[in-house]
Order: structure tokens, then C-alpha cells, then sequence
């Protein structure tokens, strides 16, 4: 008898006992398998491209590339591979933006590890899950708020990838030379990308994009509160 084929997963977040968890939660099942961990959204990006798992479990925030930008990456560039993002933010706006940017599915991370892997068998399937209280919540058709982050989302949402990029990097301390070094690509490339996400979104200074960041959830409140 053919044993059937397990699911691959691929687990992305900055914390290592939160994967440590989801790793020990996930191998109780038979037909389920980790083949990757990533610590960072670009780490991410490059383990899809180098595994090409099945599902990632896709962690918001997070260093370097942020969860919802390397989601948009790996919609993109590699369409078979299901992204379940998992986060601690319950508001609508970030649904939306998740499910924007190619997300199958929205995890909190309160869920149930039931749920979780319920979860990953209906997106492998090619269906989409949610949170029991976000699916209630569509299901009613709650409106977007515009208001807080969902704007500052929504004005994201105009940025190219290398903006995200660099709009992270810089919110997260990093000069233009420590960006360029950081992506591979030249410090003047750096500069124009700046120049243009800062035309974008009405910012004209560093701590200003990193309030911004801060505020659309794209890195987290701990990160350069120094210069704020």
C-alpha cells in the first residue's frame, strides 16, 4: 500500500520558541511534515524557493522583510506554495491586507492546534481557513476600518516590494550603506527607493517612517524607539 504523502510545511517567525512549539505541535501528526524554519521574512522567501513546501505558517512581524511583504514574494514567485499567516493582531485591516497579498488563510495565535492543522489540510486542499472569531466576522461582512491601521495599511499597499523593503530596513535603524549591503544593490539605488516611499506616504524624515512602520504593524514597537 502506498503510504500517502505528507504536507510539507515551512514555519516563519522571529521567535524560536514559538517555532519550537508549532514543530513539536505539527510532528504528532502523521500527515503532516516540517521541512523548514525561518526567522526572518527573507529567509523565508528563500527556504520557498529552495524547499518548495506545501504551506508556510507565515508570521506578521518580523526583522529584516516582514511577514506580509514576504507573502506578497512568495505569491508571486511561487503560486503553488500556501501561506497561512499567523498573527497577534485581530483587526480586519490586517485580514484584508494578509488576504491581499496572497495569504490562503489568517491564523491568531491563540488558535488551537486543532485548528492549526485543520487549517493547513483545507488550504493544502485548496480551500481557505480563518480564525473561528475573523471567519465570524466576514462572514457577516464587518467592514474595513479606515481609520488606525487600516489606513496606514492601505497606504502601503502603494509601495513596491524594494520600497517595503527599504522603508523596513530604514524603520529598523539601518543607514542607506547597511540597506544597500543589506538587499545587494547600490547605496544611490537605496537613496531613489527612499526618495519615492517617502513621496508616497507624505514622510519626509527617519523617525517619521519608522512611526509609520510601527503604526501599520510592519515592524514591532520594541524596534528604535530611541529616536521616537
Amino acid at each position: 500500500m502506498t503510504p500517502t504523502k505528507r504536507t510539507t510545511v515551512l514555519l516563519a517567525d522571529d521567535h524560536t520558541i514559538v517555532r519550537e512549539g508549532f514543530r513539536r505541535m505539527l510532528e504528532l501528526e502523521d500527515d503532516l511534515e516540517v521541512i523548514g524554519e525561518a526567522q526572518d521574512g527573507r529567509q523565508a522567501v528563500a527556504l520557498v524557493k529552495k524547499l518548495h513546501p506545501d504551506v508556510v505558517l507565515m508570521d506578521i512581524a518580523m526583522p529584516l522583510l516582514n511577514g506580509l511583504e514576504a507573502t506578497r514574494q512568495v505569491h508571486k514567485d511561487f503560486p503553488a506554495t500556501k501561506v497561512l499567516m499567523l498573527s497577534a493582531h485581530n483587526d480586519d485591516a490586517y485580514v484584508k491586507t494578509a488576504t491581499d497579498s496572497g495569504a490562503v488563510g489568517y491564523l491568531l495565535k491563540q488558535t488551537s492546534a486543532q485548528d492549526v492543522c485543520r487549517a493547513i489540510r483545507e488550504v493544502q486542499k485548496g480551500n481557505t481557513f480563518f480564525s473561528p472569531s475573523i471567519s465570524k466576522r466576514l462572514d457577516q461582512l464587518h467592514p474595513i476600518s479606515h481609520d488606525g491601521a487600516g489606513a496606514l495599511l492601505r497606504k502601503s499597499s502603494q509601495l513596491t516590494s524594494r520600497e517595503m523593503e527599504v522603508l523596513q530596513l530604514v524603520a529598523e535603524g539601518n543607514d542607506n550603506k547597511e540597506t544597500a549591503a543589506e538587499l545587494g544593490i547600490g547605496t544611490k539605488t537605496v537613496e531613489k527607493h527612499r526618495e519615492h516611499l517617502m513621496e508616497k506616504l507624505d514622510i519626509h524624515n527617519t523617525a517619521g517612517l519608522t512611526r509609520y512602520a510601527i503604526g501599520a504593524g510592519i515592524i514591532e514597537s520594541s524596534v528604535q524607539l530611541t529616536i521616537l
